[in-house]
């Protein structure tokens, strides 16, 4: 089975090529990552061959999410070091500058035994931690054999996904027995993870770390938190705002259409269109400038104005979550196309008023509750979110109950955190003990 999935896997990186060198060519992407996916890393990455926990991230999203796993895990365990991988550009760009209880990052290796030999020789885990759904047959497989414990962290198979799963059924059971824990956001994702052979004695319910991701500042603290992203912008606070953040292709051209009619009821009224692939950011404002819109990026904001503009284009990584401070409204993009869907809890923290369309798959448990809930408005189509967007701009009731709701759901939902560290404790010796975040132990030369 492992030698015809290592096969596929060249086949498939063979037939990928061309859309590699393109992205290299066009983006600069995968240029300067390539050593490291081959498992080349500096010699210096772990020059002592120290025991490590390793967690992979594949994008932005994830390393959100991770963080508040990683700060704890390096609180208890001082003498382990602490490695984090990402897939993408976008992520691994975030990881270096936010993630402050990591000794190293990395971009993740391709799936190759060699490869993945090569890596685990430099990288010593006694833990290999997977966020969401990030299932490696030959590195798990290795690990195994090198007895790595292995978890499965804020686990999730959207409905999807999960069909295609099923397909590969009997190899994924081999899999997936490799792994030794799974850490699952809902009641749904541990019965399909058991369904394709997940052993149910190693899968624990323990709900979304996305919640625990975010922190929940005081009425106090937020206040004076969007005050300073208001000065930053030069945005006066009666200025209505719409952010519109980690838009898809295809859905700018419907947030601009829904933008001209509140225009038409509110003309002071700046939209924030931040699009989710970086190498769109131009696309998207050269589609706001054809729609006769006064457009500038955010890179190109006068520091000591007001934006004397339309629409800003959001063209920077790592600051939506700060923006949606200033949204009036927020849409949370990804949902009106095919897509999946995007984090819709950033802007609630803040308890702001949230539209998200009806593709939510990678949040559906999220996304339903904030419906029941009455925490969010989700719209089927261009139609309504046009019609939710002048309905919501025109009514401050509504917006605040909306926001308090989403807010309070946040609150309610939080602990994964807690529950995942509790399982995972047990996957390491129990010898090791856990020291302040200032001492380190003794450890001797010979």
């Amino acid at each position: 089975m492992y030698s015809l999935y290592s096969f596929l896997v060249v086949v498939a990186a063979v037939l990928a090529s061309p859309w590699f060198v393109y992205q290299a060519l066009r983006y600069r992407k995968y240029v300067g990552s390539l050593g490291q996916r081959m498992g080349y890393l500096p010699v210096s990455f772990n020059i002592d061959g120290d025991a490590s926990i390793w967690v992979h991230a594949v994008s932005v999203g994830e390393v959100l999410t991770a963080r508040p796993l990683i700060s704890e895990l390096k609180r208890r365990y001082p003498h382990l070091r602490m490695f984090l991988s990402t897939t993408t550009m976008a992520g691994q760009q975030l990881a270096r500058r936010s993630v402050r209880d990591v000794d190293a990052v990395f971009y993740f290796p391709f799936d190759f035994g060699f490869v993945i030999r090569r890596t685990l020789d430099l990288v010593r885990p006694e833990l290999f931690i997977m966020m969401e759904t990030e299932i490696w047959p030959n590195l798990l497989r290795e690990c195994r054999a090198r007895g790595i414990k292995t978890a499965v962290v804020n686990g999730r198979l959207s409905a999807r996904s999960f069909p295609r799963y099923r397909l590969v059924r009997p190899m994924m059971r081999r899999v997936l027995e490799h792994i030794d824990q799974f850490l699952v956001q809902s009641e749904e994702s541990a019965r399909r993870f058991i369904d394709l052979g997940a052993d149910p004695a190693r899968v624990v319910v323990t709900g979304s770390l996305k919640f625990d991701s975010l922190d929940l500042p005081s009425a106090a603290l937020q206040a004076r938190a969007r005050e300073r992203v208001l000065r930053y912008f030069r945005v006066p606070a009666s200025r209505p705002v719409i952010v519109a953040g980690s838009t898809m292709k295809g859905e700018e051209a419907a947030v601009l259409r829904a933008f001209r009619r509140v225009r038409a009821a509110s003309p002071t009224t700046l939209l924030i269109l931040a699009p989710r692939n970086p190498e769109r950011f131009g696309e998207a404002e050269q589609l706001a400038r054809a729609e006769g819109w006064k457009v500038s990026k955010r890179s190109d904001l006068a520091v000591d104005a007001e934006p004397r503009v339309d629409i800003v284009v959001l063209d920077s990584i790592g600051e939506l979550a700060t923006v949606y401070q200033l949204g009036t409204v927020v849409f949370v993009g990804g949902s009106l196309v095919p897509t999946g869907g995007h984090n819709i809890l950033e802007p609630a923290v803040f308890g702001k008023p949230i539209v998200f369309g009806p593709h939510m798959q990678n949040f559906l448990e999220i996304a339903d509750a904030f419906v029941s809930n009455g925490a969010g408005v989700q719209v089927q189509g261009e139609e309504e979110l046009d019609e939710a967007f002048v309905s919501l701009m025109g009514d401050p009731v509504r917006r605040a109950r909306l926001g308090a709701a989403a807010r309070a759901l946040v609150e309610a939902n939080r602990g994964a955190n807690e529950k995942s560290i509790a399982v995972l404790t047990k996957l390491l010796p129990q010898d090791q003990r856990t020291f302040p975040a200032n001492v380190r132990p003794f450890r001797p030369l010979a």
